[in-house]
């Protein structure tokens, strides 16, 4: 029998270990397609690499309305250097919360979308289709939506709107920040150590480097909603033994940009402020999100959700991105809301969790939202 208890079945898809790398996400993907071939959806599978599966999966109505869009991830991020407390495969509950690897980011959303899948099809009357995009790969750089994207219409059909589930503790949130990655490179002559005047250290050059980015100006105003971008040094490596001067470093950037940037351009910023020295190679680029705020449909979606938090939301963004930039490309930039139960603190964290109470109000406000979407 099909589980309909949004507890129980995220605890099934946290027991499918889909940490990426390597993902391995084909086993749980045929899982969620049986459920939702169950409830009538028609599911097809795609593999950007061996295992690595997404499906696209589609309740049909009469076609009289473009489709609505739900669309989350199947894998999870490592689970980190540090002991749990709590067995991260087996959703064990503490008052409210249920633990795991991927509770907030974001099977318990997984699951939501998937009830609220079965709930739509006992419906009679539906003016549009319903279509989920769950996809593989999404935590080291959205690799499965941009495959699917890459595929073409035939592939993702149409929407009218897209609803991205990731953990936003239920908040509608209109937009989110792209990201630019790059790794700025300087080179040397190595010496013995003991002779550094014969060498020409690349690990001072990328100090300097490091220097002149505490102070980088990226020459654009701060975003209403996204605020400003940001710029972080997470990685930095250089030499290969200690009595040797080093002939190389590396430097690993990760941007956070808004709406308006280029990742070419902000490429040129860079190798200005790192100098002559210096090498900038961009690694990986998704664009930032935004929706208007205005929009007819993100006003309702408000509605829902007034009534399910108590008051009206504010209008607000993310700073991590999702798959909703590819989808929302693909699919002509409809209208976008990121809206999922997962808490956004606890993506990522050793012992992360989800509340309870937030999962099963996330499942009240998907099925409204499709609802009125798909039966007005």
């Amino acid at each position: 029998m099909t589980d309909t208890n949004p507890v129980s079945l995220t605890r099934s898809l946290l027991a499918f270990d889909t940490i990426n790398p390597p993902g391995d996400e084909r086993t749980c993907a045929h899982h969620v397609g049986g459920f939702l071939e169950e409830s009538g959806f028609l599911v097809d599978y795609y593999e950007f690499g061996t295992q690595r599966t997404s499906l696209v999966a589609r309740l049909v109505g009469s076609g009289a309305k473009s489709p609505i869009c739900f669309t989350g991830h199947l894998d999870t991020v490592p689970l980190g250097k540090m002991n749990w407390s709590m067995d991260p495969f087996a959703g064990e509950m503490d008052g409210n919360r249920f633990y795991g690897r991927g509770t907030s980011d974001m099977k318990a959303a997984i699951a939501a979308i998937l009830l609220m899948g079965q709930r739509m099809s006992e419906l009679k009357g539906r003016v549009a289709d319903i279509v989920l995009v769950l996809t593989a790969g999404e935590e080291t750089g959205c690799q499965g939506s941009r495959y699917l994207a890459d595929l073409g219409g035939e592939v993702l059909g149409e929407a009218g709107a897209i609803v991205v589930g990731e953990p936003t503790a239920n908040q509608p949130l209109i937009g989110h920040k792209g990201v630019a990655r790059y790794e700025i490179m300087t080179a040397g002559i190595t010496a013995h150590a003991s002779m550094p005047e014969q060498g020409d250290n690349a690990i001072h050059k990328v100090a300097e480097v490091v220097q002149r980015l505490q102070s980088f100006n990226f020459g654009v105003d701060p975003h209403d909603i996204l605020g400003a971008p940001t710029l972080n040094i997470g990685t930095i490596t250089g030499g290969i033994n200690i009595n040797s001067v080093p002939d190389q470093a590396r430097l690993g950037i990760d941007i956070r940009t808004i709406p308006g940037q280029d990742a070419h351009d902000i490429q040129d910023r860079l190798q200005k402020a790192a100098g002559a020295e210096a090498t900038v190679t961009l690694l990986q680029s998704e664009a930032s999100l935004i929706t208007d705020v205005g929009d007819e449909w993100v006003q309702d979606v408000y509605e829902v959700m007034t009534e399910c938090l108590g008051h009206r939301p504010s209008p607000g963004g993310v700073t991590y991105f999702t798959d909703g930039s590819n989808l929302k490309a693909a699919y002509g930039d409809p209208p976008t809301i990121i809206l999922g139960p997962g808490e956004t603190t606890q993506a990522h964290k050793t012992d992360e969790y989800c509340l309870v109470s937030n999962l099963e109000m996330s499942l009240e406000a998907y099925i409204e939202i499709a609802r009125r979407w798909c039966c007005a």
